[in-house]
């Protein structure tokens, strides 16, 4: 009977989760429109990334419920295997093209994998998964990615302690805390706002030429606030862009590109949208361990996001979505594992 009880309020807070996604989704998709009309922008970037979170969280949720562990563990071994294929054939746009695809996908895979192990029943398995799991930072280190290493280790030893940690809302709240810090301390380099002893340290690991794209998309930022200048437009109003060897036209950040492109409201959405995510877990019928595991990676992947073009592909917000989907499923007692 408390069975009962329970479970018609956790599908109503699971509805209200799904109808926030939809909300804030489609705001984001509305507010790139708006910020696109009258100009010679391009929301098509924009548009396609939304477009590739919903259908990743609509497959995750619908394999997630039938196979917990096959799927995740498939998207784990798909993101390792073309993260692989890219660099062995060296496509998708030379070493500095796909970093941030690379670091994401890597990132993304540990994940997975970490969530598939904690759904294994079986010890064999489980420990085959964690392995897996460790195989993704050494691919990263062996492809010459160390942030990767780091990001994907990170992830797997947050998995590790969600085993300890009985509730997940603390653990959610710190994890929003770390994004938290990434976007200030990334919004405070781009304002020379640190102190000369630190802001001399980041300088030497974040590179020149990236604290400038910065420092012109903070100054764009401010002098459009509230439309931006208009997506896919930040190549065209800084020389900066142009002066890499491989210019792509991004400032490499994702908040400071929103600003630039978007203004506030662009970044307020983007935030909301991340907060969803980590709401959508903190309501999921999934354990603790899996959804404390998703939420490291995610988190994870919006700290490279803020240092990096990571969110640029639209096959990285794809798996975002996806493995967000796969930890919030409602597992069918009666699907295959």
């Amino acid at each position: 009977m408390a069975s009962q009880a329970v479970r018609p309020a956790v599908r109503m807070r699971g509805g209200a989760s799904d109808t926030a996604g939809v909300l804030i989704l489609g705001g984001c998709a509305v507010w790139a429109l708006v910020s696109a009309a009258g100009r010679a922008a391009r929301p098509e970037g924009v548009l396609l990334a939304v477009l590739a979170v919903a259908a990743g969280y609509a497959c995750g949720r619908m394999a997630g419920a039938l196979m917990p562990v096959t799927a995740a563990a498939a998207a784990a071994l798909a993101g390792l295997g073309l993260t692989s294929t890219t660099w062995i054939t060296g496509v998708d746009g030379g070493p500095a093209g796909r970093s941030g695809a690379d670091a994401a996908q890597l990132i993304l895979a540990a994940g997975a994998a970490c969530c598939a192990a904690w759904a294994a029943r079986r010890p064999a398995l489980r420990l085959s998964l964690w392995l897996l799991a460790a195989g993704v930072a050494g691919t990263a280190l062996a492809i010459g990615s160390v942030p990767a290493c780091g990001a994907a280790a990170g992830v797997l030893l947050c998995s590790l302690a969600a085993g300890r940690m009985p509730r997940r809302l603390l653990g959610l709240a710190g994890l929003a805390l770390v994004a938290a810090v990434a976007v200030g301390g990334c919004w405070a380099v781009a304002q020379n706002a640190l102190p000369s002893g630190l802001g001399g340290a980041l300088r030497g690991q974040l590179t020149e030429h990236r604290i400038r794209l910065w420092q012109d998309a903070a100054r764009i930022a401010e002098e459009h606030p509230v439309r931006g200048a208009g997506p896919d437009l930040f190549s065209e109003l800084t020389p900066v862009a142009l002066e890499s060897a491989e210019p792509d036209g991004k400032p490499h950040s994702a908040p400071l590109q929103q600003a630039a492109e978007q203004g506030v409201p662009g970044v307020a959405l983007l935030a909301a949208a991340f907060g969803w995510l980590l709401y959508a877990l903190w309501l999921s019928p999934r354990s603790t361990q899996v959804v404390l595991t998703a939420g490291a990676a995610l988190t994870a992947l919006a700290a490279a996001a803020t240092l990096g073009n990571a969110l640029s592909f639209p096959q990285v917000t794809a798996g975002a979505g996806l493995l967000a989907g796969l930890a919030t499923a409602r597992v069918r007692t009666d699907g295959l594992s």
